[in-house]
């Protein structure tokens, strides 16, 4: 569909509300619409109120709307993409979040996210896990836009805010069981005890499980089964799946809640997770070889898997040479080494024999299937992969939340919270029985936080402030497995992170008389990181390469690119004498930033229902270490620094025609710099702060009533998006094969669609026994956007109308409901995530969910 079609249409929507002569009316016989209840200033507040553009979502609305997880937010959402996974994850629990073409689409702990996901006030340190389940929320708040001030680091552009229910003073009980498509089972129940005159509390579980819809194949040719099994290299687990794309989960909730109308409040919970759900990974494209220089890896020319020396060495050409090449063709061309025993001694357990000369050797018995396109499948929901694929995530969190009433106009307020998370996934890359793109890793990390809020007005409310200090610590670690072309590159990647952050903040609102009102705040950060990393490659590639001495110490004949019979580690500048495969310099690296993110904002309020706002703020991203290294780095870590963005905002918030036509709208632009660029360098996802952009956009967000029993949701987004710089290196990764067109000035940055629209029609019918049916459609149309940062032509995200639809039947005292209802039901199908790692030689993604059906009882008592 065009964009002009789906804006008119909703354009024509908007302007027949407006126009239609009979809403004044009919607002005197209807509630109108309701108010939603933020806290997005740090204090409980109308969202109409809040000179913020935010999207707010009820628990009700989010349930209609078949919303189970924050990644589904992402339809309903103007300019804000959040995607299941991330490209080589593996798990659907990893949240890949951008707001207004600011975000983060890896997992890795060196790499901090560019939206922060906030649990009850508790910041989520990682994005493996934010993909939270919206177990018995009250609401969800997306804020658009730095939130530096009141939010801290890395929610530059914008937050995402999720508040659970708190128990309430009565007993209730509440729950849902859904069945669906892929076997699903879900089953949700939430109970409220009251336990004395001021204390209540609740406890909520939630399970979910769910075949997978993406079936592995067994590869037509018995030369599958002379490869060795993904078991023979290192890995963090060896666990495999039929199928992917399947769910095994299962949460629990309680808290406790004091509050006896007193001057003392308190909420304290605890939460516990188990994950299970692996994402569906498919092989999208291969290469052997590379015209050009290809940046990141070597040429080799005169080789005869390079034979005129413009072609760029992939991993995947060396494979085919190896093995279809004869003893002496290979000594010929110094590969004796290269094409020999995958492994060092240093990894004695994963060594593998030697491939060379495997299909012309006169032994059809153990001849090998080549690299190649055989391995691509058309249809999107099946695959030839044979290796690893699995996710097992346990999180954990208790938190405390405690509100003194200091005097009738200030409170002080008090969050202290722990989190930890033990992760353990895999996947299979190469979507193919080969080992081509292996990857496996775990995952341990806990954090720690307190945060202070001192809260109050003055001048008969004219004045209102929050004040307040923030502490938080985090440490951990993350292992990287990588296994490269049949074992040619094997990564084994220990690294340790440990992070101490203090900040302190405020925000002033004064409203000298009812027409304005003036913001001012600012936050200042303290934050010291250091790093540990222990990168190895377990093959010693580069000596087999270099034909030198070994890190066996042997030296072998010639070799690719001779250097001399004296030993390789000095001359290649590997760091570590004790370990002579380690390519990661030892020791801890260090890190220290400092930050101030101020906003200014003005609000003009020409009405009670009326608030036109204008702002101006700063928000950053801390920077880090580059990791995923396959070759000797000597002595300099490298690293990376902050991000930056400045953005100006202005925007309208209005509530007309008696409450029943709500129309919020902003505009914004924002320079952003020193972005940190995921760049795929030779075998290597490397991080570097690469490029600039300005970002300039729109977002308008209307519900109306116009008639007892009807309500419309519609949004659009727009953002343009474009690198004003970009670095030579950043640029010449991607512009320099066919599978990529670069990340070049004036091009869209990744992840950020140009267009969204968003149009929700919900209709109530009263019968005649008291009871309701509720018919809700949610359509929503997302432009083509670009998903990795390099454009790699096959990856790119296909413009989309998804269509949900649902009936309900609710009987007359509201204690139980019955839904049936479908997810995309035109069955479209989109990549939302993928990696491209063109030395190994392939291209993988993964595809939205098919059309699916569901059926949910749910009960309330």
């Amino acid at each position: 569909m065009k964009m002009g079609k789906s804006l008119v249409s909703m354009l024509l929507a908007s302007s027949t509300l407006v126009a239609a002569p009979a809403l004044a009316q009919d607002a005197e016989q209807s509630g109108g619409i309701a108010e939603i209840v933020v806290t997005a200033q740090k204090r409980a507040e109308n969202v109409q109120d809040v000179p913020i553009a935010i999207s707010a979502f009820t628990s009700e609305s989010l349930q209609e709307r078949a919303v189970g997880s924050v990644s589904q937010l992402s339809a309903i959402a103007p300019n804000v993409n959040l995607d299941a996974g991330t490209p080589f994850s593996g798990s659907t629990a990893v949240l890949a979040a951008y707001i207004r073409g600011i975000g983060s689409d890896d997992f890795a702990f060196n790499i901090d996210p560019g939206v922060g996901i906030y649990l009850d006030g508790v910041y989520l340190a990682r994005t493996v896990g934010a993909n939270q389940d919206l177990l018995d929320v009250a609401r969800v708040e997306i804020l658009k836009g730095p939130q530096g001030t009141l939010f801290g680091r890395n929610t530059i552009g914008g937050a995402i805010s999720i508040v659970t229910a708190d128990p309430g003073k009565e007993f209730t009980a509440k729950g849902d069981v859904t069945l669906g498509s892929y076997k699903l089972f879900q089953a949700r129940g939430s109970v409220t005890v009251p336990i004395t005159d001021g204390l209540s509390s609740a406890f909520t579980f939630g399970i979910k499980s769910r075949d997978g819809f993406l079936k592995r194949l067994p590869y037509p040719d018995q030369r599958a089964n002379n490869a060795p099994s993904f078991t023979a290299f290192s890995a963090a687990g060896y666990d495999s799946a039929g199928k992917e794309g399947e769910n095994d989960n299962w949460n629990l909730r309680g808290k406790l809640r004091w509050d006896n109308g007193g001057a003392v409040r308190a909420t304290f919970s605890g939460d516990y997770s188990k994950d299970k759900g692996t994402s569906a990974n498919k092989l999208i494209g291969t290469a052997e070889f590379v015209p050009g220089n290809f940046a990141g890896t070597t040429n080799l020319p005169g080789t005869a898997f390079d034979p005129t020396g413009t072609t760029g060495f992939l991993f995947a050409g060396l494979y085919n040479f190896c093995i279809g090449s004869t003893g002496a063709e290979i000594a010929a061309r110094n590969a004796q080494a290269l094409c020999g025993v995958a492994g060092t001694q240093f990894n004695p357990q994963f060594q593998l024999a030697s491939v060379a000369s495997a299909n012309v050797d006169g032994n059809p018995a153990n001849d090998r299937l080549p690299w190649d396109g055989r391995y691509l499948i058309a249809n999107k929901d099946r695959s030839y992969a044979s290796g690893n694929s699995y996710s097992n995530l346990e999180s954990w969190g208790l938190s405390g939340i405690v509100d003194f009433d200091l005097a009738d106009n200030v409170a002080l307020k008090s969050i202290t919270a722990y989190r930890e998370l033990h992760w353990n996934a895999g996947l299979d890359a190469d979507g193919s029985p080969l080992n081509f793109l292996q990857l496996s890793f775990t995952m341990n990390q806990w954090q720690f936080s307190q945060e202070f809020q001192l809260l109050g007005n003055a001048f008969d409310e004219k004045l209102r402030y929050v004040l307040g200090a923030y502490y938080f610590k985090e440490a951990g670690d993350l292992h990287d497995f990588v296994t490269f072309g049949e074992g040619l590159v094997q990564v084994d990647g220990p690294n340790e992170l440990a992070t101490k952050n203090y900040a302190f903040f405020g925000q002033i609102d004064y409203r000298p008389i009812d027409l304005i009102g003036i913001t001012i705040g600012g936050r200042y950060t303290n934050e010291r990181k250091q790093f540990e990393g222990g990168q190895q490659e377990l093959n010693g590639f580069n000596y087999k390469l270099f034909g030198c001495a070994d890190a066996n110490g042997n030296i072998f004949p010639g070799g690719a690119f001779p250097l001399a019979p004296v030993p390789c580690q000095p001359a290649l500048s590997y760091p570590d004498p004790t370990n002579p495969v380690r390519v990661y310099t030892p020791g801890v690296n260090r890190k220290k930033f400092n930050d101030f993110s101020p906003k200014v904002g003005v609000q003009i309020h020409p009405s009670e229902d009326v608030m036109l706002y204008g702002s101006w703020s700063k928000g950053y991203k801390t920077g880090g270490w580059t990791t995923r290294l396959t070759n000797p780095q000597g002595n300099v870590a490298p690293d990376f620094n902050e991000e930056k963005a400045t953005t100006w905002e202005a925007g309208i918030k209005s509530t007309l025609l008696d409450r029943h036509l709500q129309l919020n709208a902003a505009v914004f632009s924002t320079k952003y710099r020193d972005i940190q660029l995921n760049i795929q360098v030779g075998t290597s996802p490397t991080i570097a702060n690469a490029g600039d952009a300005r970002i300039r956009g729109f977002e308008l967000e209307m519900v109306a009533a116009p008639v007892d029993g009807l309500t419309i949701n519609g949004a659009v987004g727009y953002i343009d998006a474009q690198y004003t710089s970009v670095s030579p290196g950043a640029a010449a990764v991607g512009g320099a094969n066919p599978f990529q067109a670069g990340t070049l000035v004036g091009e869209t940055l990744p992840k950020t669609p140009k267009w969204k629209v968003n149009l929700s029609p919900r209709y109530e019918a009263k019968l005649g026994n008291g009871g309701s049916v509720v018919l809700l459609a949610d359509w929503t149309y997302t432009s083509s956007a670009w998903n990795d940062t390099q454009r790699t032509f096959l990856l790119k995200r296909v413009s989309t109308d998804i269509i949900n639809a649902s009936i309900s039947y609710r009987e007359p005292d509201g204690h139980w409901s019955l839904t049936a209802g479908g997810t995309n039901l035109t069955d479209k199908r989109f990549l939302t995530s993928g990696g491209s790692n063109i030395a190994a030689g392939a291209i993988f993604g993964t595809y939205n969910r098919p059309r699916e059906w569901y059926v949910r009882f749910g009960f309330d008592f």
